[in-house]
């Protein structure tokens, strides 16, 4: 299975600026497999230490923070010598012994030949509760569920994905059917690996279903044992609505539909939470369509989306039966859809993520990017429907570049107006080359 993030593990390889790096992302992203992956492909050997429930290792960080000491005694811990030149160090579940993280910022001053990468399950919950390490000691990568574009790599072929990045429409919408096909096994596989592998392998909707009900329940396991107790309950309510919000014509989060009476104080750190873990994206709106984005932000009015749009169908009970019958898309279409965009968009790097409404509501652009250098406006339908009024006058207000509607018809181009395929969704960075 190919992720395109080694590539930027390699990129990390050669830097000559190359600090220790840290793997951001939820549970079962696949983290381990992507280290061990990258060590097994750069590197002549590799140091692989799970941190969960390791006494040793404790005991070894418990003591000064020297990088050549600390060196000695993973030696002696993995029974052979380390060579920096030729050995990669994996410090997995590092957030189980703080005084690992810190010693990052030794490694980097003191013994920055020495390759290491880290991860862990809930190292942003770490991370943000103050665990000790300055910032600028590490790098750090954020790791998604598989992207639409890695899934037709493992499901369909390289060649498929190799087309779309071509951006040879005609020869893309030649092959529409295929990529069709690939786009809804996908809304409801999803991206997390293990179902993926297991639906590359066996083509079983149901175990790729059991699968993802084992992974929700680990999610439900952590917020029992991480989460403060006090916080639990409503970490699952807000959770648990989140299907039913998406659902909504209007997918501003409402804190009455987690319980009646509802109020932004009681939920705050609860969605912050959810977002450390990396179970949620946080989506806020903008009131203007100008760049920077970040600066036209209404921090009080936002979407929430899962990190997995597999993952959303089977909190909803969506059954392969609706997918094998093509009604996957008039069934809870809206919020699939809205689920896969916002899915895809976070895996571009460099791309801020946003949605606008006007002042009196009568206007809403599904998303709106900041690439850095101009605010696209996407507009998304789940099936051939262009009427797009929303956009129509968000496009006379602001004058954008360049504007994305996307929507299962194909790919065209109007001036300032394109046609992007649902399937095609990941080249939205580079409509204007």
């Amino acid at each position: 299975m190919y992720r395109t993030a080694i590539e930027k593990l390699y990129q990390w390889k050669d830097s000559k600026r190359r600090k220790p790096l840290i793997i951001e992302g939820a549970r079962q992203v696949g983290k381990t497999w992507l280290m061990k992956e990258f060590g097994r492909r750069a590197y002549k050997d590799t140091v692989y230490i799970n941190f969960d429930s390791n006494s040793r290792m404790s005991e070894l960080f418990a003591l000064d923070l020297d990088p050549n000491r600390l060196i000695m005694g993973i030696e002696l811990y993995a029974g052979r010598k380390i060579d920096p030149e030729n050995t990669l160090l994996i410090f997995d579940e590092v957030q189980e012994v703080p005084r690992a993280l810190s010693s990052l910022k030794y490694f980097c001053e003191n013994a920055p030949q020495y390759p290491i990468v880290c991860a862990g399950s809930l190292l942003g919950i770490a991370l943000h509760g103050g665990t000790s390490f300055p910032v600028g000691k590490v790098d750090f990568l954020d790791l998604y569920p598989l992207s639409f574009r890695e899934f037709l790599m493992a499901t369909a072929g390289e060649r498929f994905a190799e087309l779309l990045d071509s951006r040879d429409y005609s020869m893309i919408t030649a092959f529409k059917h295929i990529y069709i096909d690939a786009l809804k096994q996908y809304y409801f596989v999803g991206g997390m690996p293990e179902a993926v592998q297991s639906f590359t392998e066996e083509k079983d909707f149901n175990e790729v279903r059991m699968i993802q009900k084992r992974i929700l329940e680990a999610y439900e396991q952590d917020f029992s044992k991480h989460a403060p107790t006090d916080v639990v309950p409503k970490i699952r309510m807000v959770w648990n609505s989140i299907p039913s919000q998406l659902a909504k014509e209007n997918k501003k989060f409402i804190y009455g539909l987690v319980r009646e009476g509802g109020r932004a104080k009681e939920y705050e750190s609860t969605i912050m939470w959810l977002c450390d873990c990396g179970l949620v994206h946080k989506v806020s709106r903008v009131n203007a369509g100008r760049i920077p984005l970040k600066a036209y932000e209404d921090m009080k009015a936002f979407k929430l989306f899962i990190v997995d749009v597999g993952l959303l169908g089977c909190m909803a009970g969506l059954n392969q039966r609706i997918l094998l019958d093509s009604g996957l898309f008039t069934e809870f279409k809206g919020a699939l859809t809205e689920q896969y965009v916002c899915q895809q968009l976070k895996t571009i790097e460099d791309l801020n993520v946003y949605y606008y409404t006007n002042d009196r509501g009568s206007c809403e652009v599904d998303f709106v990017i900041d690439n850095g250098e101009q605010a696209i406006p996407v507009e998304v339908k789940a099936e051939v429907n262009l009427k797009a009024k929303s956009l129509k006058i968000y496009r006379e207000k602001y004058d954008p570049v360049i504007s994305v509607r996307t929507s299962m018809a194909d790919y065209k181009k109007e001036e300032q107006l394109v046609n992007l395929p649902l399937y095609a969704l990941e080249e939205i960075n580079r409509l204007d080359q």
